[in-house]
C-alpha cells in the first residue's frame, strides 16, 4: 500500500535544514502501523509527504502503486481524495456544521447528491458510535467525540489509506483508549491501511507494527 525508497526531505534558507535523510520503509494493505520519535525527527514531515501534501527532495513515494513525484497538482489532490483519509490531532471540523454535516462535506465535494451524503454520513456516525449526536455542533461535543465524527469524516470516502497525526494527543486517557479501539474495529472492519504518527506507547501498543525515527531517519522497527 506504501511504499518509499530512499526519501530526502531538505529545507533551504539560510541554512538547509534536513528533515529527512533517506527513509525506505513498506506498509502492506490493512497494516496498522505507528510511527515513533522524538519531536524534531521529522515524523510529521514524513506524513506530509506520503499524504501528498508536501513533495521529498530525492527519493520515491508509491500509494497503492501510483508514484507520487509523477503527478501533478491536480492529481495529487485526486490521490488525496480518493485514497487517503486524514485525521489530526486538533480535529480540525468546520465549527459552524453539525457532526452529520461535517462527515457529509467531503460527499458533497465529490459532487455525491444531499439524500446520499446525508445517508452516508448517518451511517458512518452510526459506526464510531455517534448516532444520537448527528445535530451537535462540535463545540457541543467532547474531544472524543470530536475525534470520532473526524474518524467518521476521514473514512466518507472509502479511501484504503488513514493517515492519523497524534489522534490521541488532544484526548485524556480514557477517550484516547475508546479512539484506538475504534480504530481497530474500523482497521478490522474496512480492511483500511492505518499509519499513525505518534508519541504515546499506549496508542502505539495498539498498532501492528513500530517504526521508530530519530534525526530523519528510521532507526528500527518493533512489532
Amino acid at each position: 500500500m506504501i511504499e518509499l525508497k530512499n526519501v530526502v526531505k531538505r529545507y533551504e534558507g539560510k541554512r538547509t535544514v534536513h528533515a529527512l535523510r533517506g527513509v525506505s520503509f513498506g506498509i502492506q494493505r490493512g497494516e496498522m502501523v505507528a510511527t515513533m520519535g522524538p519531536s524534531g525527527c521529522g515524523k510529521s514531515t514524513l506524513l506530509n509527504i506520503i499524504g501528498g501534501l508536501d513533495r521529498p527532495s530525492e527519493g520515491s513515494v508509491l500509494i497503492d502503486g501510483t508514484e507520487l513525484s509523477s503527478l501533478d497538482d491536480n492529481a495529487l489532490t485526486r490521490i488525496r481524495r480518493e485514497k487517503i483519509g486524514f485525521i489530526f490531532q486538533f480535529f480540525n471540523l468546520l465549527p459552524t456544521l453539525t457532526a452529520i454535516e461535517n462527515v457529509a462535506l467531503p460527499l458533497h465535494l465529490a459532487g455525491r447528491g444531499r439524500k446520499k451524503s446525508t445517508a452516508r454520513a448517518r451511517e458512518l456516525l452510526a459506526i464510531v458510535g455517534l448516532e444520537d449526536r448527528l445535530d451537535h455542533l462540535p463545540d457541543e461535543l467532547s474531544g472524543g467525540e470530536q475525534q470520532r465524527v473526524a474518524m467518521a469524516r476521514a473514512l466518507a470516502l472509502d479511501p484504503p489509506l488513514i493517515l492519523a497525526d497524534e489522534p490521541t494527543g488532544n484526548l485524556d486517557s480514557e477517550s484516547g483508549r475508546q479512539v484506538l479501539a475504534l480504530f481497530k474495529k474500523l482497521q478490522s472492519q474496512f480492511k483500511t491501511t492505518v499509519l499513525m504518527v505518534t508519541h504515546d506507547s499506549t496508542a502505539a501498543g495498539f498498532c501492528d507494527r513500530i517504526i521508530r525515527m530519530q534525526d530523519g531517519t528510521v532507526i528500527g522497527e518493533a512489532k
